[in-house]
């Protein structure tokens, strides 16, 4: 636990690449098989599930510290994060752990079937004897909310300095369906031997958004330019007669998605596409909301399949009979994708992503600018000669979105930030106005330079008419543009409608709380 608490502490200390690759380097060659296996899967998500509600954590500390609880949550609201507070809070100690991290997931995990007083005498003597770093690291892994901000590619970077083993092979064994509790250090990455594992996706190869003129990027005729559809990427695998569905998130969502299983007669064996799920009307995407009815359900009624139907857009192929061809060039994988979806009845749930045809950049242009139309966030540029690759590469793939809708706002409410933001109020509710009303519409926490939160935040602790817990309500003077991708109806909210991806995109300090928008030009972009 001591080398585990010292390397999740110096990770967040530094911000250089090369030093985080070299503590994680360093950590993976010392630490044991079992601390290394489970390092990777706190890392990459497989987590153990959270045991003890917050509530009781606490309680539990007050009684420890001697706090009563409107202090512990004032100082929760300043440090943002409740596993930080209390090891802060608790006494710090000189000693370190002996016992493995390994040990100490065990450990926790036994609690599932031990009563409540129990699971607070393991706590609050696990608070006695931790360090402070240790102390972090426990109750993050506590709570179940464990998430550090380790890329996936230093990872990879740092165990094939280890192993020697190429960063693309060592993407490919880490993929689908894996845990500390059924596979070990070396069967996973040194021997791999889930390569009979017939579910295992590949590592999804990702987009740059376009940050230039497309003119910039050359030949049109190098390019293939398709629709970006705003749904769920996912694979969908058939391998010895089973299919598969795996989200970009890792997540196999084969019992999700039971109308594609249909295309398990159609599709080759030894095949995996890669593409976009989509809500479908029969000829076109729905709106994104319509498919978030069916994600986080993992019973799918026959009234929700039919109220949200969904279908594949197919984009790309991995494997044909068994054979991986992600180095192939972009052109002959599509012409093989092309050959295989064509050879599927209509009537099933798949599609070609389709080529949007034009001649020269200023035609692309002009079609970029009906993508909503298409219900499509814009378009995707891929060069022809590209491999399919692991993470994003700069240069081969582009997400040319259209420019956000946007609407100005009145900031009416603000909230502390979380992490290294505690001490800035950054999350803010927004309002527009309703006749004479504001209403409010959205909130947002992203889009503004670390000064301007710093300006907001002084002004919101001089200006501060009343407190709801760690809300603040602020007199109506400030005005912000937010820019928003999409827009739907809502019973949830006031305004009656809900955004899609809020954020701030400018402090209109030129703008008085009078001239911000009204709630019938925020409802205008539902037509």
């Amino acid at each position: 636990m001591k080398n585990f608490a010292s390397l999740v502490y110096s990770l967040d200390q530094t911000t250089k690449t090369n030093k985080k690759i070299e503590l994680l380097a360093s950590f993976f060659e010392n630490a044991s098989n079992s601390d290394k296996l489970w390092c990777l899967a706190l890392f990459s998500g497989r987590r153990p599930k959270r045991l003890i509600s917050t509530g009781y954590l606490r309680e539990w500390a007050c009684e420890v510290t001697n706090l009563p609880t409107w202090l512990l949550d004032e100082t929760y609201s300043v440090v943002g994060d409740l596993a930080e507070t209390i090891s802060l809070l608790t006494p710090e100690k000189n000693q370190f752990s002996e016992k493995s991290l390994t040990a100490w997931i065990s450990k926790l995990r036994q609690l599932e079937k031990q009563n409540i007083e129990e699971k607070r005498r393991f706590v609050v003597d696990a608070w006695s004897t931790l360090n402070r770093k240790e102390c972090f690291v426990f109750n993050k892994l506590i709570t179940g909310g464990f998430r550090l901000g380790v890329s996936q590619k230093l990872t990879l970077k740092a165990l094939a300095k280890i192993t020697n083993i190429d960063e693309f092979e060592i993407s490919l064994r880490l993929m689908g369906d894996w845990h500390p509790d059924t596979i070990s250090w070396n069967n996973l990455i040194i021997n791999d031997e889930r390569k009979s594992d017939i579910s295992r996706p590949y590592p999804f190869c990702l987009a740059y958004g376009l940050d230039k003129d497309p003119f910039d990027l050359g030949k049109r005729s190098d390019w293939i330019a398709e629709w970006k559809w705003d749904g769920i990427r996912g694979q969908i695998i058939k391998r010895a007669k089973e299919l598969f569905i795996w989200s970009r998130g890792e997540e196999n969502l084969t019992e999700r998605f039971p109308e594609l299983e249909a295309l398990i007669k159609f599709i080759p064996d030894g095949s995996v596409l890669d593409g976009e799920i989509v809500a479908w009307n029969g000829k076109q995407p729905l709106d994104f909301n319509i498919l978030q009815k069916r994600i986080g359900r993992k019973k799918i009624s026959k009234p929700l399949m039919e109220a949200a139907p969904v279908i594949l857009i197919a984009y790309d192929l991995l494997e044909v009979e068994g054979v991986d061809i992600r180095n192939q060039n972009l052109e002959l994988r599509r012409s093989k994708l092309a050959k295989l979806v064509n050879l599927i009845p209509d009537k099933l749930p798949i599609k070609l992503s389709a080529e949007i045809e034009s001649k020269t950049w200023t035609d692309l242009t002009r079609m970029r600018e009906t993508s909503r139309s298409q219900k499509a966030e814009g378009i995707m540029l891929k060069n022809k000669d590209s491999k399919y690759y692991i993470g994003r590469k700069k240069g081969d793939w582009w997400k040319w979105k259209l420019d956000p809708l946007t609407i100005d706002g009145v900031l009416i409410y603000a909230q502390a930030g979380h992490g290294r933001r505690a001490n800035l109020y950054t999350d803010y509710t927004f309002a527009i106005w309703d006749d004479d009303q504001l209403v409010p519409f959205t909130k947002a926490y992203s889009g503004l330079k670390d000064e301007e939160f710093r300006q907001i935040t002084s002004w919101v602790k001089k200006n501060t008419i009343q407190k709801f817990g760690p809300v603040r309500q602020v007199p109506p003077e400030l005005v912000f543009e937010i820019a928003f991708e999409g827009i739907h109806e809502s019973t949830r909210h006031k305004s009656g409608v809900a955004l899609r991806f809020p954020r701030m995109l400018r402090w209109r300090h030129e703008k008085l709380p009078k001239d911000a928008n009204k709630l019938k030009d925020l409802k205008a972009f539902l037509s």
